[in-house]
């Protein structure tokens, strides 16, 4: 694979070009790419480019996907909608003699919060008789992750990054409390594979000829498919009833004309600055991503790990067709490079050129909330993009009040003098504004 002229470029091997083919000409890859939900495909003649490729190769050109994400930094909301856009292409391709040869969430992007299938080479022709080859990896990496947190109310992200195949059936079914483990789905989509996965522990050569015999019929293939689909469409997450987070828009220490203050100033920061791509961080619901965008913004990376925020920044998105991508991140613990050679998986700073950051109240809850020097907050968030806007929350606001209601006071630099001198060693401020009675000020900065 290699890059060119803002384009993504894969070489694809003798045995896989036929398949290729059959897809690219198939209805099923027409629909698909009416509604995009696959990424622009097609050959090229690669006597255009100065790389060599053997004889019995071809070259495909790929569309872009604008910011890459991986499953385990996906809310709920994402997860399902990429779970059963999988189910839905298997069940289309099935139809057309086709079948895909596995079943990675890592074979799906979201533009947006609209999921796109990226790895058209998993396409293969139908084998009559063939078993799902991908249930296990589709259980792994869509289903169990769901279950988990639609009936058993733990998120799976924290599992999930550390263990990039997914959560495996038999952890899943430790934690499923037994009288959930009656329904029918649950028992023949985790009860199940969880002791066929411990038969197979004991006995794997036994495992691999028993599997080898196994013939599938496609009605029956297809019928699989489809039951999934119904459940995990009907699956919501088991949350509290209120997150900590997820009506600030509507509850918090400022009113409406603070509030918009708040938005005029973001929107003139990207009236001004247009940024491409922008990262919201600690994006909450999404309002002030939304202004950026309707103001200018290309598209907006939402960053911030209150799960209830995030729904209703998916939602927000979704209504408002938005070029929104809400994202779970521990801004303490952002997910880092990972994988083979720490690079596989990117980290999550380290995957776009950011042209704009919002760190919107984010600020106080790293500098006295979690502990970190003030100066290094600033640095660290003046890092993510050339130009942004930081906001700085004085003691003297309700929040920070609360925050220090429980402990000393041992923030001696936290002030919006100090502040503004660690800006200063890296960007001029362009413009600020108080935007609240308790002083709350807003600096938009080019980095210097």
């Amino acid at each position: 694979m290699f890059e060119a002229d803002g384009a993504i470029y894969r070489s694809v091997a003798a045995h896989a070009v036929d398949d290729l083919r059959l897809l690219l000409a198939s209805k099923t890859f027409a629909r698909m790419r009416a509604r995009n939900a696959v990424v622009e495909t097609d050959f090229v003649d690669d006597a255009a480019f100065s790389t060599e490729l053997p004889a019995d190769r071809k070259l495909v050109r790929h569309g872009r996907v604008p910011f890459v994400s991986y499953p385990y930094e996906w809310p709920f909301e994402l997860l399902k909608r990429a779970a059963l856009l999988h189910l839905d292409i298997q069940r289309e391709a099935l139809a057309e003699g086709m079948s895909l040869s596995d079943a990675s969430a890592y074979n799906i992007q979201f533009i947006g919060v609209e999921p796109v299938f990226i790895d058209v080479l998993s396409f293969r022709k139908y084998r009559d008789g063939e078993v799902w080859a991908g249930q296990r990896q589709f259980q792994m990496q869509f289903l169990n992750p769901l279950v988990m947190q639609s009936l058993v109310g733990l998120t799976h992200h924290d599992a999930y990054r550390g263990s990039l195949e997914g959560i495996e059936s038999a952890d899943l079914a430790r934690v499923i409390p037994w009288r959930r483990k009656l329904s029918f789905n649950v028992l023949g989509h985790v009860v199940a594979p969880a002791r066929m996965e411990r038969r197979a522990a004991g006995d794997a050569a036994r495992a691999l000829n028993d599997a080898s015999k196994v013939r599938l019929p496609k009605k029956h293939y297809a019928g699989l498919l489809n039951q999934l689909r119904d459940w995990l469409a009907g699956l919501e997450p088991r949350v509290a009833a209120v997150s900590t987070w997820q009506d600030y828009d509507k509850a918090n220490t400022y009113g409406a004309a603070e509030r918009a203050a708040k938005n005029a100033f973001v929107r003139r920061y990207c009236g001004r600055v247009k940024p491409g791509l922008l990262v919201d961080i600690g994006c909450n619901t999404g309002e002030y991503s939304q202004a950026a965008l309707e103001a200018g913004a290309g598209r907006s990376i939402g960053l911030d790990l209150d799960h209830g925020a995030l729904a209703n920044a998916c939602r927000r998105a979704t209504e408002n067709r938005l070029a929104l991508t809400p994202l779970v991140q521990d801004l303490m613990n952002p997910s880092p490079g990972q994988g083979w050679r720490g690079a596989e998986r990117k980290a999550i700073g380290d995957r776009a050129a950011f042209d704009g950051v919002l760190a919107l109240a984010v600020l106080h809850h790293l500098a006295i909330a979690r502990n970190v020097p003030l100066d290094d907050a600033v640095a660290w968030l003046v890092e993510w993009a050339p130009s942004g806007i930081i906001e700085f929350v004085p003691k003297s606001d309700p929040t920070v009040q609360t925050m220090l209601a429980l402990r000393d006071d041992i923030f001696d630099d936290y002030d919006q003098q100090t502040f503004e001198a660690c800006l200063a060693k890296r960007a001029r401020v362009v413009e600020r504004e108080a935007v609240s009675s308790t002083e709350r000020v807003l600096y938009a900065f080019e980095r210097t």
